[in-house]
């Protein structure tokens, strides 16, 4: 048995517009990666945290505070552990960005721990665990970025399972983070007045055409389907130049483009790879016309999901 593991968590789009606090798919792009020892003593720790990802310095040491820390309590809690974990994390996805930098954290941790145990779990059985972790950021239990990262591709995130959606291969996503940071929780707290009926019904009318465009591998109904008129109108406001990428993406044949996360990160789908590279650079031009430099990423939108690298 090894006593040590090293695991990768790839970036994510959280809501994917439309499905707030529901659905995400991962991204080929910015991932966080985990060193994990198992040792003798039975407590969790945070050894070091490492990277030049913006927001690094910053995370806690403390088990119970960080994401991966708080993760693998739960585990050892869980599973009544007679052992415990030494964490090194090496932060690759900013945080504050709006691609999942907390929740790789606690997912790349949970891989490599898993590769730890004397009978490894099967990935499904970490979803819990992770939604302990991301918890620890940002103070609720939602699952739209620690599903995709756990599974790969498009992930349906409820309160109690993460399950894997279909996507069509040609589908692909450019996804721009701008040199600006939102914090999860008051990109959260921009959210907190009722929403009249209407919208909500509009809104899942929209979740419903998405989800049956994917399954179909139609076009037409995915383009029908991304449009968010529920959270993008709130969070908006909170991203300077959101509108010209936006409508740079449009320009370039999206078939939408939204907010990515809490933001400021935004994000596009593509009927092809050819219509993302082309529309890639408009986007972060259209970021640096509003006096924000940024960088693009290119990705399917069935990018893999987390994994061990090394044991």
């Amino acid at each position: 048995m090894s006593r040590r593991a090293t695991a990768f968590a790839p970036a994510s789009v959280g809501n994917i517009g439309v499905g707030f606090d529901l659905l995400g798919h991962a991204i080929d792009g910015p991932r966080d990666v985990a060193i994990v020892r198992r040792i003798d003593t039975p407590d969790v720790r945070i050894d070091a945290i490492r990277g030049d990802a913006a927001g690094a310095a910053t995370l806690p040491l403390d088990a119970a505070s960080n994401t991966a820390g708080r993760a693998l309590l739960s585990l050892r809690e869980a599973l009544d552990l007679p052992f415990g974990f030494a964490i090194e994390l090496e932060k690759g996805i900013p945080l504050g960005s709006g691609l999942g930098g907390s929740a790789a954290s606690c997912v790349a941790a949970l891989v490599a721990a898993n590769a730890l145990l004397d009978a490894p779990l099967p990935r499904a059985a970490l979803y819990d665990f992770a939604l302990d972790g991301e918890s620890a950021s940002s103070g609720s239990r939602h699952g739209d970025n620690v599903a995709p990262m756990l599974l790969g591709g498009v992930a349906l995130a409820t309160a109690t399972r993460a399950l894997s959606l279909p996507a069509p291969d040609w589908l692909f996503a450019v996804v721009v983070h701008p040199d600006q940071v939102l914090e999860t929780r008051r990109s959260r707290a921009a959210l907190s007045a009722p929403y009249p009926l209407h919208d909500l019904v509009a809104q899942t009318a929209h979740l419903a055409q998405f989800l049956l465009g994917l399954q179909r591998g139609d076009a037409g109904l995915i383009r029908d389907g991304l449009h968010d008129v529920l959270v993008e109108p709130r969070r908006a406001p909170l991203i300077p130049g959101f509108a010209r990428v936006k409508q740079a993406a449009l320009d370039h044949a999206a078939l939408g483009a939204s907010i990515s996360g809490g933001g400021p990160s935004v994000f596009a789908w593509f009927a092809s790879k050819p219509d993302a590279e082309a529309a890639a650079p408009a986007m972060r031009q259209a970021f640096v016309d509003a006096g924000f430099d940024a960088r693009a990423y290119v990705t399917p939108v069935n990018a893999p999901r987390a994994e061990v690298i090394a044991t």
